[in-house]
């Protein structure tokens, strides 16, 4: 029995050809700045949508992740955390996010 991949193909590509293709072309096309602008735009969405909880959330579970995966390591003796480089950033974001709303307040 054969895949998909193993069968004669006549000419016609596979969804990942023309994914790559399209987004080859959709990269000539529109440049850095296009997808700046949309990777703004979805940031913002999510943000509105699930809040900053959401982000807390996410962090959380990929710094313990990471730092599971170098426990014990010789490359993190000596060296802060992936947790505690985590824990850090998640309090500076919140000093910001509190900043932005004490200026929005005013």
């Amino acid at each position: 029995m054969s895949t998909r991949t193993e069968e004669p193909r006549k000419g016609k590509m596979t969804v990942a050809e023309a994914g790559r293709k399209g987004g080859q072309k959709t990269a000539a096309t529109h440049g850095r700045e296009f997808y700046e602008e949309i990777g703004r735009k979805g940031g913002e969405k999510v943000s509105a949508e699930r809040g900053p909880e959401f982000y807390s959330e996410i962090g959380s579970k990929g710094g313990s992740e990471r730092a599971k995966q170098h426990e014990g390591t010789k490359e993190a003796e000596g060296k802060t955390s992936l947790e505690e480089a985590g824990h850090r950033g998640g309090q500076r974001v919140r000093r910001l996010i509190q900043a932005g709303k004490e200026r929005e307040a005013r």
